[in-house]
């Protein structure tokens, strides 16, 4: 479970321990998937020492029945679990003078409240980015559960479509959706809020859904995603309500040829500011550089957004095995706004999108 990689990391880095907190990060490693609130939750891996998982009293049991096979500590809700933790570390190990902590997620008072544990350590070391580096690659069983989680959010798009109606609200639409989702394919949990916007809304990319009702001869702009057996599906589609306006349906056709040109560019080799180039040359060319007002795609995996930006000016090279999304989109404030989305693995060839519902513009005949 790349826990061999993260010791070999401590190792090479010089550092003695890694604290890690984030629950998303603990799973990778260890299999076991637990959401905390405001207890504490921690992976603690050393570079000489077997590493053990730190959890509240109450969920000891489940994560020794989990995936994971290595040592559980648990604290009860009357005990200091700083105290706790700090002597499973010193029972564990006398080299614990040079932390590596996930300085993107331990929030300061935690941070405040180990650092009074161990007063003389250094805690200058950050795991972060070593944990993003190694997520970027994704094994043939995590590609299995991506393509699992697009299917259902290919299953998504069918219901929404469905229940636009005139009148209807956005949040009513999105409500069917995560609806549905739960009734007919189990799935408990979306990997966000889904978004539904319908004409103007549409212009603003992270706004919604709200009380707005669909109008005939609209844009309706979807993006959602799913979690399933803790893997991220995140896409976007455009559909006409009735007959939009021909502005309308000029910005839908740039943005789906932007897309498609993005995706058939895909290679390994390329750098990512070199794919967001190809979409964004296109929208700009056609007038409408100025309101693509995001990086072309990032990161999935076990969270919905992950490294890499696919971004201008990031020289990152793509290498197989990674997976993000391409997204591009044109928001025209007061007007419409566009977004076409699928998340994907790069292949030797290419690209193979996670998603398949079709980018043929879809008129969908008006209904009371």
């Amino acid at each position: 479970m790349n826990l061999n990689k993260l010791q070999e990391w401590l190792q090479a880095s010089g550092n003695d321990v890694a604290y890690i907190s984030n629950p998303t990060t603990i799973a990778y490693f260890t299999g076991y998937d637990m959401e905390p609130h405001e207890r504490i939750f921690a992976l603690v891996a050393f570079k000489d020492s077997d590493p053990f998982v730190f959890v509240p009293a109450l969920n000891v049991e489940e994560a020794k029945n989990s995936a994971w096979d290595g040592d559980v500590f648990g604290y009860l809700d009357s005990e200091d679990p700083w105290a706790v933790i700090a002597d499973k570390i010193k029972g564990r190990t006398s080299e614990y003078q040079k932390w590596a902590l996930e300085k993107n997620n331990l929030s300061v008072a935690h941070f405040q409240l180990m650092h009074e544990q161990f007063p003389d350590a250094n805690f200058d070391g950050d795991v972060s980015n070593f944990i993003a580096k190694i997520r970027l690659y994704k094994t043939p069983e995590e590609v299995k559960q991506l393509q699992a989680a697009g299917r259902e959010a290919d299953f998504a798009f069918e219901i929404g479509f469905n229940a636009i109606k005139t009148g209807v609200t956005e949040r009513y639409i999105a409500g069917q959706i995560e609806y549905q989702l739960k009734v007919q394919k189990g799935v408990m949990h979306e990997s966000f809020e889904t978004i539904v916007q319908t004409g103007t809304n549409a212009a603003n990319p992270h706004l919604g859904p709200t009380m707005n009702k669909v109008q005939p001869n609209e844009l309706v702009l979807f993006d959602l995603g799913t979690m399933h057996n803790g893997y991220a599906s995140d896409a976007s589609r455009t559909v006409a309500y009735g007959e939009p306006s021909a502005k309308a349906k000029e910005i839908y056709e740039i943005d789906r040829e932007a897309q498609q040109a993005a995706i058939d560019a895909v290679k390994p080799g390329m750098t990512a500011s070199e794919l967001d180039g190809v979409a964004r040359d296109i929208i700009t060319k056609a007038g409408y550089g100025e309101y693509f007002i995001h990086r072309l795609g990032h990161g999935i995996g076990k969270d919905v957004h992950e490294y890499p930006s696919i971004v201008g000016g990031n020289d990152l090279v793509i290498e197989e095995g990674m997976c993000f999304s391409i997204e591009p989109g044109i928001y025209l404030p007061g007007i419409a706004g566009v977004r076409i989305e699928d998340c994907g693995v790069v292949t030797k060839d290419g690209y193979e999108p996670f998603t398949h519902t079709s980018k043929e513009l879809k008129y969908i005949p008006l209904s009371d």
